[in-house]
C-alpha cells in the first residue's frame, strides 16, 4: 500500500482537507535542504552564487562534504519543512537503497548557518523494505520533533529514515551477515556518511542517535552498542533483545558479534564509553520484561539505561510517537548535542 493511500484511508472524510492543506503539493520535486549560507565576504553583486558557510567556532562542527545527493519531495509538513527521498549506494556496504530525509525549520534558519545539528536515524519495524515507515507525516515524528524544539523539550534533530532490510523476505538484523548484504556497514558507515555528505553535523559521537521500533529498535540499540565511538543514544521502542534472523544459521560466532548482550557485556567490561538507552514499551503489548531483566543485568557502569511505560500504549508508531512526546524526546535531548545560533 503507497504512503499516500495509507495516508487517505487514514484520514477518511479528511482527505480533501489534506489536499487543500497542501500536504502533497510540490512531490516528486527536487529539493535542497540548507538554503541560507551567508555571502561570501565582500561579495553583492546580483546573481552571485552564495557561498558556503564557514563552521562556527567550535571545532566539533562539520560542513556538508559532499558530494550532495538528489533529493525528490515526498510530503510536507504543515510548517513547511519537506521529507524527501533520494538513492543511496552505500561506497562501504555496496547495497543500494531508499533514504528518506527530513530536517527542521532551524535547518534553514541563517542564524544557524554555521552551527552542527544532531542527527537521528529512524528505524522501522516489520520488513522495513521498499519503504521506511517514519517517512509518513500521519506517524507524527517529525511534528512532534518541531513542536518538542519550539517547547524547548527536543532538539531540532536532522531525521535520517533508511530502508532497514535489503528486501521483505527476511530480517536481517542490521548485521553483516557472511553472504548477505552488509546491512551492519550500511546502517553505521553508509548512512552517517551519507548525513555528513548533505547536511550540517558534528563530527563527535555527542552528535549521532537511533530511534526505533520493534525490528528496528534492535538494530537502533544493537548498533549504539557494537560503534559507542560513533553513536551515543537510542530510543528503542517494543524491541527485540536478541538478534534472531534465521540467515544465522552456521555462523554462531558472527551472530554473537552482533548480540547486544554480549556487547552490552563487553562494554561494561572495557569500562565505556558511556550510552544511553532508553526503552519504550506500551502497557498493553508484550515484551517489557525482557527489557526489565536486560536492564538490570547491563545497566550498569558506562551504560545508562531507562524504561518508559506507555499507558494504554501498544506495538505500533502512533504510541510510541506519544511517548517521545512524554518524556523520550526531551531525554534523549539532554545527552545530545544542541545546534547553536550565532548571536544577534
Amino acid at each position: 500500500m503507497s504512503a499516500v493511500v495509507a495516508v487517505a484511508l487514514l484520514l477518511g472524510g479528511g482527505g480533501f482537507a489534506a489536499w487543500k492543506l497542501d500536504w502533497f503539493s510540490g512531490n516528486g520535486e527536487a529539493v535542497t535542504f540548507g538554503k541560507n549560507p551567508p555571502p561570501a565576504a565582500g561579495t553583492s553583486e546580483a546573481g552571485t552564487p552564495a557561498a558556503e558557510a564557514k563552521p562556527s567556532g567550535d571545532p566539533d562542527v562539520l560542513m556538508p562534504t559532499g558530494p550532495k545527493s538528489d533529493f525528490k519531495q515526498t510530503t510536507k509538513l504543515d510548517d513547511g519543512t519537506i521529507i524527501a527521498k533520494t538513492r543511496l549506494t552505500g561506497a562501504k556496504s555496496g547495497f543500494e537503497g531508499d533514504v528518506w530525509v527530513w530536517a527542521p525549520k532551524q535547518y534553514d534558519d541563517p542564524k544557524y548557518a554555521k552551527s552542527g545539528f544532531p542527527v537521528l536515524i529512524a528505524l522501522p519495524g516489520g520488513n522495513g523494505f521498499p519503504n521506511n515507515y517514519w517517512s509518513d507525516r500521519s506517524l507524527g515524528l517529525q511534528k512532534a520533533i518541531s513542536e518538542g524544539a519550539q517547547a524547548g523539550t527536543s532538539l531540532p534533530f536532522i531525521v535520517i529514515m533508511p530502508v532497514l532490510n535489503p528486501d521483505a523476505k527476511y530480517y536481517y538484523d542490521g548485521s553483516d551477515i557472511p553472504g548477505q548484504a552488509k546491512m551492519g556497514t550500511w546502517m553505521a558507515e553508509d548512512v552517517p556518511d551519507f548525513a555528513k555528505a548533505n547536511f550540517r553535523t558534528y563530527k563527535s559521537r555527542d552528535g549521532w542517535a537511533f530511534m526505533g521500533s520493534s525490528s528496528g529498535a534492535f538494530v537502533g540499540m544493537k548498533t549504539v552498542l557494537q560503534h559507542p565511538d560513533k553513536f551515543k543514544a537510542v530510543i528503542a521502542s517494543g524491541g527485540e533483545i536478541v538478534p534472531d534472523s534465521p540467515l544465522w544459521k552456521g555462523h554462531q560466532a558472527e551472530m554473537d558479534a552482533n548480540n547486544p548482550e554480549k556487547l552490552a557485556q563487553k562494554l561494561i567490561d572495557t569500562k565505556g564509553p558511556e550510552v544511553y538507552i532508553n526503552f519504550q514499551i506500551g502497557t498493553k503489548e508484550s515484551g517489557k520484561e525482557r527489557m526489565t531483566k536486560f536492564q538490570q543485568q547491563y545497566g550498569k557502569g558506562p551504560i545508562k539505561m531507562t524504561i518508559r511505560d506507555i499507558q494504554n500504549g501498544e506495538h505500533n508508531g502512533w504510541h510510541y510517537v506519544r511517548g517521545m512526546k512524554e518524556g523520550s524526546l526531551e531525554w534523549i535531548s539532554k545527552v545530545l548535542k544542541a545546534p547553536k545560533p550565532e548571536a544577534g
